[in-house]
C-alpha cells in the first residue's frame, strides 16, 4: 500500500487500492518505469507512485509542490521569481501560511478528537514522527465518516516543525486560525458551515475614451474592486459574490454585517471580519463561537492545542517533549 510511512517501520505484503480510484501511473499518462525528481528533497521518485521513497512527501496531491509565499500559486524548484505575482522565491514551503509552529521535533503527538461542545471523546497517542488520517486507510480511521476520504490527512515533522498536509482529499483539510490570516489568491475559508473563496482580481485598467465622446453608464460602486470573496456550493460551484475594495472592511455573520447567513445555525451573530489594509485583505475572527478555518495547501504549522478538522471530525492536537 502506498502510505508515504519509512520503509524500516514494517509492511504487509500484498498492495491494496481503493475501488473505484484510477491507478496514478494512468491518471498521469506515465508508465511505471518512468521517474521524476521529488520537488522537496531532489530524490528521483517513481511517477507512479504517490509518495517520495526518500523524504515520503505526497507528490500526487493537488498543491503538493512548491507553492508561492504570497500568491500560493505552484512554482518551479529552480524559479527565482513567481510568475502570477513577481514575489521572490524563497521558502516556499511553510512561509505566510498561519501562525509559526513548535520546533519539537520528535516530540510526542496527541490527537484529541472533540465533540460539538468541543468536550474530548477520544484520545490517540502518537508516538511517531508521521500520522495519517483516512476513512479506509491510516493510523487512525474514521470508517463511519462519509465525508472523510479513504485516506485524507497526514500529521508530520517536517523540519523541526509539525505540520499537516492534506492528501489530496475530496472535502479538504481545514486549520481553525489562531491569529488574523493575510488572504493570499485561491484561499479557502470555513465560516460557519459556509465555504468561502478568496480570490484576487488586480486593479483595473483605464477605459480608453471612445470615439464619439460618449460617456459609459455603469452602477456606482465605493472604489475599485480588487478582490473578491465567493460562496461555494457543496459541488464547487459558486453562489453569491462579495466585492472586496481597497478602505472598505466587511463583517460576515448570522444576523449582523455585510454579508448575512440567516439559515446557517453554525455562524455566530457576528462571525468574522474580513478587514482591507491597503491592497491586502486579512480575516480576522470575531469572537464567534464555532471559528474560522483554512483550508490547508501544502504543509500547515501546527501548535499546541491547533485544531484540525477532517471530514465531520474535529482534532485538538497536544504536543508534550
Amino acid at each position: 500500500m502506498d502510505c508515504g510511512k519509512p520503509m524500516d517501520q514494517g509492511t504487509k505484503g500484498g498492495a491494496t487500492s481503493n475501488p473505484g480510484t484510477r491507478p496514478l501511473g494512468a491518471a498521469a499518462g506515465v508508465t511505471t518505469g518512468e521517474s521524476l525528481s521529488c520537488p522537496f528533497c531532489g530524490g528521483r521518485a517513481s511517477a507512479a507512485r504517490p509518495f517520495c521513497p526518500h523524504c515520503g512527501r505526497r507528490l500526487s496531491a493537488p498543491g503538493s509542490g512548491p507553492s508561492c509565499a504570497r500568491c500560493g500559486s505552484a512554482v518551479g524548484t529552480a524559479t527565482l521569481f513567481c510568475a502570477t505575482c513577481g514575489a521572490p522565491v524563497g521558502d516556499t514551503g511553510l512561509a505566510g501560511r498561519v501562525s509559526p509552529g513548535v520546533g519539537r521535533a520528535g516530540g510526542s503527538i496527541t490527537l484529541v478528537l472533540l465533540d460539538d461542545a468541543g468536550t474530548p471523546v477520544q484520545r490517540f497517542e502518537r508516538a511517531g514522527r508521521d500520522t495519517t488520517i483516512g476513512r479506509q486507510d491510516g493510523d487512525i480511521r474514521f470508517p463511519e465518516d462519509v465525508f472523510l476520504s479513504p485516506l485524507h490527512a497526514k500529521i508530520s515533522w517536517e523540519q523541526d516543525t509539525l505540520v499537516v498536509r492534506d492528501l489530496g482529499s475530496r472535502n479538504g483539510t481545514w486549520v481553525f486560525l489562531e491569529a488574523p490570516h493575510r488572504l493570499l489568491d485561491g484561499d479557502l475559508l470555513l465560516i460557519g458551515s459556509q465555504v468561502i473563496r478568496f480570490r484576487r482580481l488586480g486593479y483595473p485598467g483605464p477605459h480608453p475614451p471612445d470615439a464619439d465622446a460618449t460617456r459609459r453608464m455603469g452602477s456606482l460602486i465605493p472604489s475599485a474592486d480588487i478582490a473578491s470573496l465567493t460562496q461555494l456550493r457543496s459541488d464547487g460551484s459558486a453562489r453569491d459574490v462579495l466585492q472586496l475594495s481597497p478602505g472598505r472592511d466587511v463583517m460576515v455573520g448570522r444576523e449582523q454585517g455585510d454579508w448575512i447567513f440567516p439559515y446557517d445555525p453554525s455562524m455566530s451573530a457576528r462571525h468574522a471580519v474580513v478587514r482591507s489594509e491597503d491592497a491586502d485583505f486579512v480575516v480576522v475572527d470575531a469572537d464567534s463561537r464555532n471559528g474560522v478555518a483554512l483550508a490547508a495547501r501544502g504543509d500547515m504549522p501546527l501548535r499546541h492545542n491547533s485544531r484540525v478538522l477532517v471530514g465531520d471530525k474535529l482534532l485538538r492536537v497536544e504536543l508534550s517533549a
